[in-house]
């Protein structure tokens, strides 16, 4: 009796044990879909220009990047020949990357971030703010830090030395040999057994550039007065693409006006995106971060679309916005309206249902849409394009939220290899990062490389006593690397040039046919024929002149050869004598000349008084008709006067 109610306890004990042990298994698989799809909203690839590419965590395969993509931690990014891009947090931090640069982002939060700079050049314009905030850049021989105002630059080689140029504020730097303090205006060059210090060079173009971007993220942002805080770092984005109106009942809305033609819809120029669990809209438009992933659309005849701003202390981001309808065939979205229910994995705010902790089976919509009658409101697309991002021309004839069953939180639709794609497009294999940088394994290295939240600890070693790196200080600066890669890439440029002028020279010649000629035989028949047009005008018009040209020009037999003097060719005696012929030749013109001045004296003064006369005769003339005129006398009239004409 006694071991029966024995093993009854045990069993129930058991019972109890599964039922505790399969709610920890369910918690730990619901808590990182959880916080993946929630992190997503702390960074964004704000900028890219040429074939930038991106590898995340859970795919094994670099897929081109597109503008406004979120990441989140364990992406890689590599930035080849040609392109570049900027990383931009959702506190304000910006990372930007020139060419043939890897990047790998190890921790993002608001606030604080840690990236890892395996080769290239990164400039990083740190906002600051908080106390608890740092941005932390890894590099294989070191690892710098900012944790106030700062604005900085690292370059990597290919070996792993580091050089830091600091532009504002204070920056720390650690290797294994110890910490210093780069101060503004200073650069310190790092290797593996050496430090330098040095002040700061000329400013470059990759300077310049970063200097710009800067400015105008500094400047006074009309849009800030609109947002709540939360957003005030994407206030640019509303400053430069669209414009702020008051609306009744919402107050005053932002309406885009660039990249927005007839017909336009919000969720309408993008695509959903698999990242991180789940459907995540990429817009492809440059305003298209905030307005997609916080608050709501509405529209109104008289303005159109516009976006509502969320309300101060109800900032969160989303994957999007939107009502869902899915069938075998194809899968359609509608933006939502202010205070519409969001059903997303997830908290995304106040007017929004967490579909992991309800049944999805015991939801029902039962109001319809405010926009579901708004015209080209309803985006529909095929499965095929939905999922691998290839065009099929498919159109619905009646709403599909008229007649359709609304779908409950994101399509049950399985991800393929284009669904996490931002973009569908191919990448030329000579843009594909090289082995080393496909090798990089970011667990490891997050694992060897922690964050470092106080400044009086280290990231190389944490159990022994800070010391002070040795450094040896320098007066004049040192040339940069970033100068010496611009002179020889404009080597290699001029070098590519003319190998493809050669190129296509040849491949001219094997296509021109036979009787066409080539372009500098072209260019020789031209000049002949130009030769034979100009020379007989100058012999017809100028025969002395041109003779003269001919006896001055040099040897046309000997073009190589050096020019020679006529004076210098000459003997010396025989130039004495030329010159006292030359001399006494002029003392002999000169009394001449002054008889001639003399000769010439009278002739003017003779000619000047007949001048005077001839005048003097005309006005007595005109007197002389004035008074028979009048019935006056003549005056002079026995005087005779030279004719007048």
């Amino acid at each position: 009796m006694f071991k029966q109610q024995k093993q009854k306890k045990e069993e129930r004990v058991m019972k109890h044990l599964k039922i505790i042990g399969l709610a920890i298994v369910i918690m730990l698989m619901i808590i990182p879909v959880s916080a993946k799809a929630e992190g997503l909203g702390n960074a964004r690839l704000s900028l890219m220009d040429g074939d930038v590419q991106i590898k995340s965590e859970d795919s094994s395969e670099w897929l081109p990047a597109s503008v406004n993509m979120p990441l989140r931690d364990g992406d890689s990014i590599w930035v080849p020949d040609g392109s570049r891009a900027e990383v931009q947090l959702a506190g304000g931090t910006q990372v930007r990357l020139d060419e043939l640069s890897s990047l790998d982002l190890l921790n993002i939060s608001r606030d604080s971030s840690q990236f890892y700079l395996a080769e290239g050049i990164a400039y990083v314009n740190f906002r600051g703010g908080r106390s608890s905030g740092l941005v932390q850049i890894d590099t294989p021989v070191t690892s710098v830090r900012a944790y106030d105002r700062a604005a900085f630059g690292v370059d990597v080689a290919g070996n792993g030395d580091t050089d830091l140029s600091v532009f504002l504020g204070l920056v720390h730097a650690e290797t294994k040999r110890g910490r210093t303090r780069v101060t503004e205006g200073n650069a310190l060059a790092i290797g593996d057994d050496y430090a330098d210090l040095a002040p700061l060079g000329r400013e470059n173009e990759w300077d310049r550039w970063n200097t710009d971007r800067d400015r105008r993220f500094e400047e006074k942002k009309y849009s800030s007065r609109y947002l709540p805080d939360e957003l005030d770092t994407y206030a640019n984005d509303f400053d430069d693409n669209g414009k702020w109106v008051n609306v009744g009942g919402h107050g005053y809305v932002w309406t885009p006006t660039v990249q927005v033609s007839a017909g336009w819809s919000p969720y309408r120029n993008g695509r959903w995106c698999w990242i991180g669990g789940d459907y995540v809209w990429v817009g492809y438009e440059p305003w298209g971060w905030a307005p997609y992933h916080y608050g709501r659309w509405d529209y109104s005849a008289a303005v159109g679309w516009f976006w509502v701003p969320p309300a101060r202390g109800d900032v969160y981001w989303s994957p999007g916005y939107v009502g869902w309808v899915r069938t075998p065939t194809y899968v359609a979205w509608i933006p939502l309206a202010p205070r519409e229910i969001y059903y997303g994995h997830g908290n995304y705010g106040k007017h929004s249902v967490n579909l992991l902790n309800v049944n999805i089976n015991t939801i029902v919509v039962k109001d319809r849409y405010r926009h579901v009658r708004v015209h080209n409101a309803v985006t529909t697309v095929h499965h095929d394009t939905f999922v691998r991002g290839r065009h099929v021309d498919f159109k619905v004839k009646e709403n599909p939220f008229l007649r359709e069953k609304i779908n409950i939180g994101r399509p049950d639709i399985k991800p393929e290899r284009e669904s996490r794609m931002a973009v569908v497009r191919d990448i030329p294999r000579a843009k594909e990062p090289p082995k080393k940088v496909k090798e990089i394994k970011v667990r490891e290295i997050r694992e060897s490389r922690p964050m470092v939240r106080d400044r009086e600890k280290s990231a190389f070693s944490h159990d022994k006593p800070d010391r002070q790196m040795k450094v040896q200080t320098f007066d004049k600066p040192t040339e940069r690397r970033k100068d010496r890669s611009e002179e020889s890439s404009k080597d290699r440029d001029k070098k590519f040039k003319a190998s493809e002028r050669q190129q296509t020279e040849e491949r001219g010649k094997e296509i021109a046919p036979a009787d066409q000629p080539s372009q500098k035989k072209k260019q020789r028949q031209l000049e002949q024929r130009g030769q034979q047009t100009e020379q007989p005008k100058q012999e017809v018009l100028q025969p002395e002149r041109t003779k003269k040209r001919e006896f001055r020009t040099t040897d046309e037999t000997a073009p190589n050869q050096p020019k020679v003097n006529r004076r210098d060719s000459e003997p010396a005696p025989d130039r004495q004598i030329q010159r006292e012929e030359r001399q006494q030749k002029k003392q002999e013109k000169q009394p001449d000349k002054q008889n001639m001045k003399q000769d010439k004296k009278p002739d003017k003064q003779k000619d000047k008084e007949d001048k005077n006369a001839a005048q003097g005769g005309i006005k007595e003339k005109r007197k002389k008709d004035h008074e028979e005129k009048d019935g006056a006398k003549p005056s002079g009239e026995g005087s005779q006067q030279p004719p007048v004409r």
